[in-house]
């Protein structure tokens, strides 16, 4: 009862829009790798339902389990990968590409090598490669205007509007006027909407090495380095740096593991829609942000029982309309991502030059720009730190949380009466 408790109505429209925002932007891509393989409708519509129900129950049992929001996703890069690499291999050989990838996954929780990689990758770093990974979103905000200028600059208004009179609801109201203002003008496609229920498809796996170096092996390492490594970032960034990570993993690869035979070829922590559950648009307590985490899962959940349906009607919105409320929802922790990423002078070129590259998109070796903005970051602070002492910080330091706000001051001489309790 204690959910129903904390639950509000900008939390669950977190929730709501990080579904939105992760799935539309990618539907496409899973779709083309479900016929990359040969599925049949009713093979795609299984890939949907597994993916759905995975997503959903691996958010929603951990969030209500530790109080905290775990979002967690399918691999983007991963259905981009199996979209190119899939062709010519059967749906039998892919399922058993699935399971071999989730096997690796599970180790990679289960032995802890993961979260002790990403224990040495200052916060600084971390901080940057989440704004770029986000930043990308901000930018696609305003990039809409080029084809749907009056939506968006409705939407930037009521956004900031509402910022100033109603903060905690600025998201909710902004996403309620844009889908009114959408509708008056006929640009929602209701059409596309059919309610039917989705019934898993079950594949034996076939094992087969070609498939296990083609898909399995490529599969595993952009879901790490692509997906899992931002996702731990937001994690971190978000203030939540206390959730067991190397467990989180483990989940992952062992829900991708029961629901590979029905077409979930890899699930992994979210990064972007994590973002958007964990910052303050969700909620201003950071202890009742779970309530994002379970609403964005129990949708997904839904969308797994009617995928068909609620794919439609998740596509029936305005592209432009999903940027621009993506874009705006991201403010905050892109700004926060910034501020945290600067705050230490001795890091800042090697934060900025990983903001950059993880910006930049690039792609190299079928490895995303993620993974090199931090290959990049620690490089560069590696050759600025390696031999030096490090210098002593200033007793008049401000810390910046995940945000953006500047933490109340620490010394002494900032307190009230501090000269005589000196």
């Amino acid at each position: 009862m204690s959910f129903f408790k904390d639950l509000s109505l900008s939390a669950f429209t977190a929730g709501f829009v990080a579904v939105l925002v992760g799935f539309t932007s990618s539907v496409a891509i899973v779709f083309q790798a479900a016929q990359a393989f040969g599925a049949t409708p009713e093979i795609a519509a299984s890939w949907m339902w597994a993916l759905g129900i995975g997503m959903g129950l691996a958010s929603v049992l951990p969030s209500l389990w530790w109080k905290k929001p775990v979002m967690f996703a399918w691999s983007t890069p991963g259905a981009a990968v199996l979209a190119v690499a899939g062709i010519g291999y059967g749906m039998g050989e892919a399922v058993g590409a699935f399971i071999v990838c989730a096997v690796l996954i599970v180790l990679a929780g289960a032995t802890g090598w993961f979260e002790r990689v990403m224990n040495k990758i200052p916060m600084a770093i971390a901080s940057a490669l989440l704004a770029g990974v986000l930043a990308r979103f901000g930018i696609s905000a305003f990039v809409a205007a080029q084809t749907a200028l009056p939506l968006v600059l409705l939407m930037l208004g009521t956004y900031l509007v509402a910022k100033r009179m109603l903060p905690r609801y600025a998201v909710p109201v902004t996403l309620l006027v844009a889908v009114v203002y959408a509708a008056a003008r006929g640009q929602l496609a209701w059409s596309a909407v059919h309610f039917s229920l989705t019934w898993p498809v079950f594949t034996m796996p076939v094992f087969r090495w070609q498939a296990i170096v083609s898909l399995a092996l490529p599969l595993f390492v952009v879901t790490m380095a692509s997906q899992n490594l931002p996702g731990v970032a937001a994690i971190r960034a978000s203030g939540y740096g206390d959730l067991p990570i190397s467990k989180l993993i483990t989940i992952s690869g062992l829900a991708t593991l029961v629901l590979a035979p029905f077409g979930a070829f890899a699930l992994n922590l979210s990064a972007i829609t994590a973002a958007m559950c964990m910052g303050r648009e969700a909620h201003e307590d950071p202890a009742r942000r779970y309530t994002a985490a379970v609403s964005c899962g129990a949708i997904y959940v839904v969308i797994g029982l009617f995928g068909a349906a609620v794919t439609g009607l998740l596509t029936a919105f305005p592209k432009e309309l999903v940027a621009a409320i993506a874009g705006l929802a991201l403010l905050g922790t892109i700004g926060g991502g910034l501020a945290a990423a600067v705050r230490d002078e001795s890091h800042r070129e090697a934060a900025i030059i990983t903001f950059l590259v993880t910006l930049s998109g690039v792609t190299l070796a079928g490895i995303g720009s993620a993974f090199w903005g931090v290959v990049a970051g620690a490089v560069a602070l590696a050759v600025q730190q390696v031999g030096r002492r490090p210098a002593a910080k200033a007793s008049t330091d401000k810390g910046i949380d995940a945000s953006g706000n500047i933490a109340p001051e620490t010394n002494a001489a900032a307190a009230p009466g501090a000269g005589k309790n000196a």
